[in-house]
């Protein structure tokens, strides 16, 4: 079990039910948090909550939240701080990647929803949790962008341009609340997820190819770097967009 750096917080982590989200919340309650697990299903949500009170002995606690309604975000972190008394971190997990066949043939409606999830929802969380930790006196907000902020492709270009959108709230919010709050940004490049798992292994080598690190990354990984940056220990750093891509941006 990770140090309990944690010990006595709550956190709210959206898109925590797969992927990279469900690791950040099970090792935020590994540190001492109380999770408040966050996914569009209900179902999903309870099933991740469970199994992190089975593993870490600490309370988790499920919650429905579609991050693209913006009208459902303030209730929802208000019942956040009415349940638990508090709200002392906000990750912000959740988030859609599609991808075109061209740039020409994207539509409208796809167009928006990308960037109502992506950027729309998280500057929303932001904006009422930060308020919440601004009033009492502290707090910190990890938003997950991508490297595909900075190193975009033409079949991502939308999914890019909201991450690149997150990263500057990032800097904007970290301005907003400060000094209480503190508000960073971690770009993660290829990890080892369900999503990858569909890569064959000439994807793969394409990805891994030039990358200083010779593989993908683990969830593990990057939700400790969270957890760090979840505690009061980097206490003068805000306003960060931190790569942890395996060396991916360093080279090209």
């Amino acid at each position: 079990m990770t140090d309990l750096l944690l010990e006595g917080k709550v956190a709210l982590v959206t898109g925590a039910t797969r992927g990279l989200g469900r690791a950040i919340a099970f090792a935020l309650a590994d540190a001492g948090a109380t999770v408040v697990v966050s996914s569009r299903k209900l179902e999903a949500c309870e099933e991740t909550a469970a199994a992190i009170t089975e593993r870490t002995g600490r309370a988790a606690y499920p919650l429905r939240l579609h991050v693209g309604d913006w009208d459902a975000i303030g209730p929802a972190v208000d019942s956040v701080v009415a349940d638990h008394g508090r709200i002392d971190v906000l990750v912000n997990n959740a988030g859609i990647a599609p991808l075109a066949p061209s740039l020409l043939e994207l539509g409208e409606g796809l167009f928006d929803k990308t960037m109502e999830v992506n950027v729309k929802g998280p500057f929303r969380l932001m904006a009422t949790a930060g308020a919440h930790m601004h009033a009492a006196g502290s707090g910190s907000i990890i938003n997950i962008s991508s490297i595909g902020a900075e190193r975009p492709s033409p079949p991502e270009a939308v999914y890019a341009a909201a991450k690149n959108g997150l990263n500057a709230l990032t800097r904007a919010f970290a301005q907003e609340y400060a000094p209480t709050v503190r508000v960073n940004c971690l770009m993660p490049g290829a990890f080892a997820t369900d999503m990858s798992e569909s890569w064959d292994d000439a994807f793969l080598g394409l990805v891994t190819d030039r990358l200083p690190a010779g593989r993908l990354g683990q969830p593990e990984e990057l939700a400790a770097l969270v957890v760090h940056l979840a505690s009061d220990a980097p206490g003068y750093l805000t306003g960060a967009l931190i790569p942890v891509d395996g060396g991916r941006t360093a080279v090209y």
